[in-house]
């Protein structure tokens, strides 16, 4: 089971996220979070190009934390265009998940937000 507090963190993360959209652009983008059992993935989210795709917005993975219980930390992974997921080696395994939410931000590689 994922650490609550930490869930709470990235929670308010995406949060902020989302608020920090413009207003005027709020229907064409927003961020979301999936919660499993040792993942969390964070999502960006648009809606459909073609009436003729459905009313369902198109969710693209940006990133994912994965909580390994023995060790009480965190690894950030980051998707390839094959939406295969490795490891971001750029920044350690932590127990701080605040630490990833950063480096996610930062993005010194554009490999998260492009």
């Amino acid at each position: 089971m994922l650490p609550e507090n930490d869930v709470h963190k990235v929670t308010e993360w995406i949060d902020g996220r989302n608020g920090a959209v413009p207003v005027e652009i709020r229907d064409k983008i927003r961020y979301e979070l999936d919660i499993g059992p040792h993942t969390i993935t964070v999502l960006e989210c648009r809606p459909p190009w073609k009436p003729e795709f459905g009313p369902e917005w198109t969710r693209m993975m940006v990133a994912q934390m994965q909580f390994t219980t023995i060790t009480h930390t965190w690894t950030l992974y980051w998707r390839d265009s094959d939406e295969v997921l490795h490891v971001y080696d750029m920044v350690q395994a932590t127990s701080d998940v605040a630490e990833l939410l950063d480096e996610i931000d930062r993005d010194p590689t554009a490999i998260f937000w492009g």
